[in-house]
């Protein structure tokens, strides 16, 4: 593989910290050309630093020259008190200026000074913390930044799960786990891998390893929905399991449940079974680099492969069989295809009634009958009277 470089910036949103004194970092999720992600924190003062000497070494493209030939983009200057309205206004300028800063010519956006800027550093791994002050408050950017500020979710604490079983991790970009271990849940992704941090490790984890402290899940999962939504098959897929759907790139399926570890109930025809969400796109929808990037990854474990699960709690979750998606699901078909054909039928009988209103014969004007020789006589002219004389 050749020189590294950074593929995609995307601003994850910012934490309030404590120590050793009250400030605000951003939260950075860089991806590299080697598939790698990793989280760095950066304070504006520090972003805003790393801008001014960027532009000092690419005076033409910053502008300074002629402002006709700048494509460095634009950041605006730290205020003299950096609080929280300001760090939080700030996030939609910094996510734009993150995506124009990767999209510059390689001379720029491959240089060792932005690689070096976004490289993971020691206290992005291990935090300088005080056991003593309040744990960061986090507040996670909304997954559409032209939403309005307003729509930006906290302070949140992040939500923190148990591992119920030990995990190996199978690349860098993930984290090994323990049975117990606590971590705090970053992301959430449908494909079924959560990015989750723990003390001074972070990366990428199985969601069907994790459960919520407070009780089973399956409160945060959609109930199944048997009329489907249409999704096309953008990786092919062998079936490992019995319950499990070979596809292939190309397919057209509909989804019948959305399950958080990733692994979706699909209908094909009327065959149902498991199948990698990660695998698959919504019809109609534009595929983009993050999506054609996910399915370069293997898809996670299923929550029905994990042995020597400890679960915390007593009421387990709630499962759905096999058979009882394969029952509903040709039920609802029927039903379908019952209304369907009540449908036709009643268009047939409207179509039939007008045909025979069209063929029934028209009423014929009735002849009157021809007056009798003493009306003629009475009543008409004498042109008429001498006609029958």
């Amino acid at each position: 593989m050749g020189d590294a470089f950074i593929r995609h910036i995307e601003l994850l949103g910012y934490e309030k910290r404590f120590f050793p004194s009250q400030h605000y970092v951003y939260m950075f999720l860089v991806k590299w050309n080697d598939l790698s992600e990793k989280l760095v924190y950066r304070r504006f003062t520090e972003i805003y630093e790393f801008h001014r000497a960027l532009k000092e070494m690419f005076p033409i493209e910053s502008g300074d020259i002629s402002m006709e030939k700048r494509i460095i983009p634009h950041l605006p200057a730290p205020k003299w008190f950096d609080g929280q309205r300001s760090t939080e206004n700030r996030q939609d300028t910094l996510a734009e200026y993150c995506s124009a800063l990767v999209n510059l010519p390689p001379k720029i956006s491959r240089c060792q000074h932005v690689l070096s800027f976004f490289t993971v550093r020691h206290d992005d791994m291990s935090p300088v913390t005080d056991s003593q002050i309040k744990k960061p408050e986090v507040f996670i950017l909304p997954k559409d930044v032209k939403k309005t500020l307003s729509d930006i979710t906290g302070p949140i604490v992040l939500q923190t799960y148990r591992a119920i079983a030990d995990y190996e991790k199978c690349s860098t970009s993930e984290m090994a786990l323990q049975a117990g271990d606590m971590v705090d849940v970053v992301e959430k992704s449908e494909s079924g891998w959560w990015f989750c941090q723990m003390k001074n490790k972070r990366g990428w984890v199985p969601a069907a390893y994790l459960e919520p402290m407070d009780g089973p899940d399956e409160s945060e999962e959609q109930e199944p929905n048997y009329a489907g939504e249409l999704y096309t098959v953008q990786k092919s897929y062998t079936a490992m399991e019995e319950d499990e759907l070979t596809l292939k790139e190309g397919d057209t399926i509909e989804v019948i449940h959305k399950l958080l570890d990733g692994w979706w109930v699909i209908r094909k025809d009327e065959t149902t079974g498991y199948y990698p969400s990660m695998y698959l796109q919504k019809a109609g929808e534009a595929n983009t680099s993050g999506k054609s990037e996910l399915r370069n990854r293997s898809a996670p474990p299923r929550r029905s492969t994990i042995r020597n699960v400890k679960s915390i709690h007593k009421q387990g979750r709630r499962q759905i069989s096999q058979e009882t998606y394969r029952r509903n699901s040709k039920k609802y078909i029927q039903s379908r295809r019952n209304m369907k054909g009540k449908l036709q039928n009643k268009a047939n009988v409207i179509i039939e009634k007008e045909e025979q209103e069209e063929n029934k014969p028209k009423a014929q004007p009735a002849v009157p009958p021809r007056p009798s020789k003493d009306l003629i006589l009475n009543r008409c002219t004498e042109s008429t009277r001498r006609k029958i004389l």
